[in-house]
C-alpha cells in the first residue's frame, strides 16, 4: 500500500472500453476469457475452438454456482474505467492491452454476470464484495501497473486489508 500514489481521480473524458483491447489470443484458438474460465473453474471441458462447454464455477462475489460459462463475466479487479481515471489514460495501447489480458497477476476472475454488472466501474470505496481477497487483488493490480489511488480508495483498501488473517 505504501507504494501506491495517492491522487484524485482523473477525468473519464476519452474513455471507451475499446481502448483496452481485451480477450487477446493466448496460444492457438484460446483467448484470455477462455483461459480465465479454465483457471477459475473445475472440471472445465473445452471444444475444438477452445470454448468452455462444461464445467463448474463459483462466483466469489455472490457465492453462486454456475455450470454454463455464458452465465459468467470476466471481471477486472480494477475496472477499466477506474484504471483510466487512475493513470491508464496516459498509457500506450499496448500497455492497456497487457492490463486487460493479464493472466499473471490477480486482475481477472470469472464471476456471475449479475454481480459484475452491479460493480460496474466502481472502486473499493464504492463496492466491496468480499473484503480480504478483493483488497489484496485490487492493491496488487494497482501496484503492478502503477495506478494511482484516490484517498478514499486507499483508506478503504487499508481497512479491508486489516480484516485479513495473514
Amino acid at each position: 500500500m505504501a507504494r501506491l500514489e495517492v491522487a484524485p481521480h482523473g477525468s473519464v473524458r476519452g474513455y471507451i472500453r475499446a481502448k483496452f483491447p481485451h480477450w487477446a489470443q493466448q496460444g492457438v484458438k484460446c483467448d484470455t476469457r477462455e483461459e480465465v474460465l479454465e483457471g477459475d473453474g473445475t472440471g472445465v471441458q473445452r471444444d475444438a475452438e477452445c470454448l468452455a462447454v462444461s464445467g463448474r464455477w463459483v462466483s466469489v462475489y455472490d457465492d453462486k454456482t454456475f455450470t454454463s460459462a455464458s452465465d459468467l463475466d470476466i471481471d477486472y479487479m480494477v475496472p477499466l474505467a477506474n484504471a483510466w481515471r487512475s493513470g491508464a489514460a496516459g498509457w500506450t495501447q499496448e500497455k492497456r492491452k497487457a492490463f486487460a489480458n493479464d493472466l499473471t497477476h490477480p486482475q481477472l476472475q470469472a464471476v456471475s454476470a449479475a454481480s459484475n454488472r452491479s460493480k460496474g466501474g466502481q472502486g473499493p470505496d464504492e463496492w466491496q464484495p468480499y473484503w480480504c481477497t478483493d483488497a489484496r487483488a485490487r492493491a496488487s493490480a494497482r501496484a503492478t501497473y502503477e495506478l494511482s489511488v484516490a484517498g478514499a480508495e486507499k483508506n478503504t483498501l487499508i481497512e479491508m486489508l486489516g480484516t485479513c488473517s495473514s
